[in-house]
C-alpha cells in the first residue's frame, strides 16, 4: 500500500520521517536502541548490581543458573558515606554500597550477636563461620565502641564521632526484618559469582559509546576529507583520493589491531582505533556526492551571489547530501560494536573489569558445550540484537531517503 504525501507542504526531513514511521522493521530497531540508549543512560541506578561496572564478586555463588536465589545478610560498611548517590549512578557510574552483602547458609540472633555460616556453595553446604555485634549488623559505628548502657539501650559512637543511644529491642527486630533475606539473581551468576543480569546491562554502555564516538571520528574526517576532495577537485582529489584508497586497501581489523597496539590496551584506544579506520566509507560517500552536487542549480546561485567555498560547502551542499551519510553511520555504528567486541575479546579492547560483551564471552565461551553455555550465549545475543537493530534502522534510512520508493 502506496502512502501519499503532501510534499509541497513537507521538509524532505519531515518526509523521510513520515516514511520511516511507516517501515515496522525500522520502527522496531529504533525501538530496541531506545531502550539500549535508556538503560546506557541510567547506569547503577536501575541495575540489580549498582556497584560500578556491576563488578561486586562472591565467589561462593559463582557459575549458579537463570532465577537462583540465596539468604543473604547485609552488613553496614563502618565508613562514611559521601557523594550524590544519584548522580553518581549514570553512564559508566556506580553507587558507593554503604553494607556488604554476604551470602549465607544459616544465621541466629543470640542475645546482642549475629552468628551464623557463609554460604558453601550448595543450599546443604555450610561455609566459614561468621559473628557480628547486632549494632554492627545495622550501623555504620567504631566496632570496639559498642557497649551495654542498661538491658534496654546500646551505646556507641558512629564513624564521624556522633554518640549514638540505641534501643536494644529495636535494634534486634530491625536486624531481623531488614537486614536478613533472599536475593534472587534473574540471569544466574557468571564464573566470578557477579550478577548477569546486571554486566548485561553495565555492557550497554560501553557498545553504544564505542559506537557513537568512532562514528563522530569518522564523520568528522570523512565529511571534511570527502567534501574538500569533491568540491575542489584536482590535485587535492587525486591526493585525498589516493589516501582513501590505501586505507581501504588495508583489512580494517588488522588495522584497528595495529592502531590499538600503537596507541596502547583500553577502552579509550578502541573508539580511537575504529574511528579511524571507518572515515574512508564516509568520505567516499561525501565525495562522491559532492561531485554531483557542485554542478546544481542551487551551488552555482550561491556561486553567482557572492558567497565564498566554505560557506556553500557547509551551509549549501552538505545538508542536502545528508541522508547517504546518515545511512552509512548507522551502518558504521553497527560494525564498531562488533569491532570492539571483536577486540575485547582478543584481550585488547575494554579491559577488566569494565563489563565489555566481548570480554564476557571471552571469559566464558569454555562453557559452550555445558549446561552453563547461557553465560557466553547472552552477550553474544545482546551484540545481536543491537547490531540488527542498527542494521534495520540503516535499512529503512536508505528507503525514507529515496524519493523512489513510496
Amino acid at each position: 500500500m502506496k502512502v501519499e504525501y503532501e510534499r509541497h507542504s513537507l521538509s524532505p526531513g519531515q518526509i523521510a520521517w513520515k516514511k520511516f514511521k511507516h517501515n515496522r522493521l525500522g520502527m522496531f530497531g529504533l525501538t530496541v536502541l531506545i531502550f539500549a540508549a535508556v538503560i546506557a543512560i541510567l547506569g547503577a541506578n536501575i541495575r540489580p548490581d549498582s556497584a560500578e561496572h556491576a563488578n561486586s564478586q562472591q565467589i561462593s555463588i559463582a557459575r549458579k543458573n537463570v532465577g537462583f536465589k540465596v539468604s543473604v545478610i547485609r552488613v553496614e560498611r563502618n565508613v562514611s558515606s559521601s557523594g550524590n548517590f544519584f548522580w553518581d549512578g549514570f553512564f559508566f557510574g556506580g553507587l558507593p554500597e554503604s553494607y556488604d552483602l554476604l551470602p549465607i547458609h544459616s544465621v541466629e540472633f543470640s542475645g546482642d550477636s549475629v552468628k551464623g555460616f557463609l554460604y558453601g556453595g550448595a543450599a546443604n553446604i555450610r561455609g566459614e563461620p561468621f559473628a557480628y555485634h547486632v549494632v554492627d549488623v545495622s550501623y555504620a559505628v567504631e566496632p570496639q565502641s559498642i557497649a551495654r548502657k542498661d538491658e534496654k539501650s546500646f551505646t556507641a559512637k558512629s564513624i564521624d564521632g556522633t554518640p549514638l543511644l540505641l534501643d536494644a529491642k529495636l535494634v534486634r527486630a530491625a536486624a531481623q526484618s531488614d537486614r536478613v533475606g533472599v536475593k534472587r539473581y534473574l540471569l544466574g551468576t557468571d564464573k566470578f559469582g557477579r550478577d548477569m543480569l546486571s554486566r548485561l546491562m553495565a555492557g550497554t554502555i560501553i557498545s553504544l559509546s564505542v559506537g557513537l564516538i568512532s562514528v563522530a571520528i569518522s564523520l568528522i574526517l570523512g565529511v571534511s576529507l570527502g567534501a574538500v576532495a569533491g568540491y575542489y577537485g584536482g590535485w587535492i582529489d587525486d591526493l585525498i583520493t589516493w589516501l582513501i584508497n590505501v586505507i581501504w586497501s588495508i583489512p580494517t581489523l588488522l588495522l584497528v589491531i595495529a592502531i590499538t597496539f600503537a596507541l596502547g590496551k583500553g577502552f579509550t584506544q578502541v573508539f580511537i582505533a575504529v574511528g579511524l579506520t571507518m572515515w574512508v566509507e564516509v568520505a567516499r560517500i561525501v565525495r562522491g556526492q559532492m561531485l554531483s552536487a557542485k554542478h546544481l542549480e542551487y551551488v552555482e546561485a550561491a556561486r553567482v551571489l557572492g558567497y565564498n567555498n566554505a560557506r556553500i560547502i557547509v551551509k549549501h551542499i552538505l545538508p542536502n547530501i545528508l541522508g547517504p551519510v546518515i545511512v552509512i553511520s548507522s551502518a558504521n555504528f553497527a560494525s564498531a560494536i562488533l569491532l570492539e567486541a571483536g577486540l575485547s575479546f582478543l584481550g585488547i579492547g575494554a579491559q577488566i573489569p569494565m563489563a565489555s560483551w566481548g570480554q564476557m564471552i571471552k571469559e566464558h565461551y569454555a562453557y559452550i558445550t555445558t549446561d552453563m553455555a547461557y553465560l557466553a550465549i547472552l552477550p553474544g545475543l545482546c551484540i545481536l540484537v543491537l547490531v540488527m537493530a542498527f542494521m534495520l534502522i540503516g535499512n529503512a534510512l536508505r528507503d525514507s531517503f529515496d524519493y523512489r520508493v513510496q
